[in-house]
């Protein structure tokens, strides 16, 4: 179990069957590390690293990295455009993407290093994108999930959903799919999770206090390349 701590910008590990008051396995935390207040990762289990987006970079660790450690790759500068504080790895397309500036999701090589530019910038009106705050990959539909809250300071923003688009996707392109609307009861989703092998999606909701299961076959079909 991988847990980002923003008070102690640190990356807290504990083993998969921790329970109770259980110290971690191991922590990433220090000067050399560069964490300034992470509060969301993701993890590449195939390539065994550490994604965290932290103040418009991201950070890479190993994912075995214990102490004051350096990132083994960061992607910042001007030509990234990230901003924000979300992403998603796909490992097995090698892709990755992150929140950008002007509300726009970018997709980068996840072997990206430096003042790296994106492959790919999903931006304009049709995106319908005012916020994003958490997302997920589904590699084998090479399709990109995002909970979109709203705007920010809203308590219940009047346009909120869940965005699907392709990992192929640039420009101002309306989302493959949405889900919105009254029937769904959503009121300010907050973060998202796929379930392939039920073909199911998990999203929390901030107003609801609660989890929301949405069966969406459609949406788990595995794109021929």
């Amino acid at each position: 179990i991988i847990v980002p701590n923003p008070f102690s910008n640190a990356i807290i590990v504990f083993r998969g069957g921790a329970d109770g008051q259980e110290a971690p396995i191991r922590i990433i935390q220090g000067a050399k590390t560069e964490l300034d207040g992470p509060d969301r990762l993701d993890i590449d289990t195939i390539h065994r690293e550490i994604f965290v987006p932290d103040g418009g970079q991201v950070l890479v660790f190993p994912l075995d990295a214990n102490g004051d450690v350096a990132p083994i790759r960061a992607i910042r500068g001007p030509d990234t455009q990230i901003a924000g504080q979300s992403l998603a790895v796909d490992p097995i397309n090698n892709l990755l993407a992150v929140t950008g500036r002007d509300r726009s999701l970018l997709i980068f090589d996840r072997t990206a290093n430096g003042n790296a530019k994106p492959l790919r910038v999903i931006r304009g009106a049709n995106t319908q994108i005012d916020r994003i705050n958490q997302m997920a990959i589904y590699p084998q539909g090479r399709l990109l999930v995002a909970a979109m809250p709203g705007r920010q300071g809203d308590v219940e923003p009047p346009r909120v959903f869940l965005g699907m688009w392709s990992l192929d996707d640039a420009g101002d392109v309306a989302p493959k799919w949405t889900i919105n609307g009254d029937q769904t009861t959503l009121r300010k989703p907050f973060a998202v999770a796929l379930n392939p092998d039920h073909k199911e999606i998990y999203v929390t909701d901030m107003r609801l206090n609660g989890v929301l299961t949405f069966s969406v076959p459609e949406v788990f079909e595995p794109v021929a390349r």
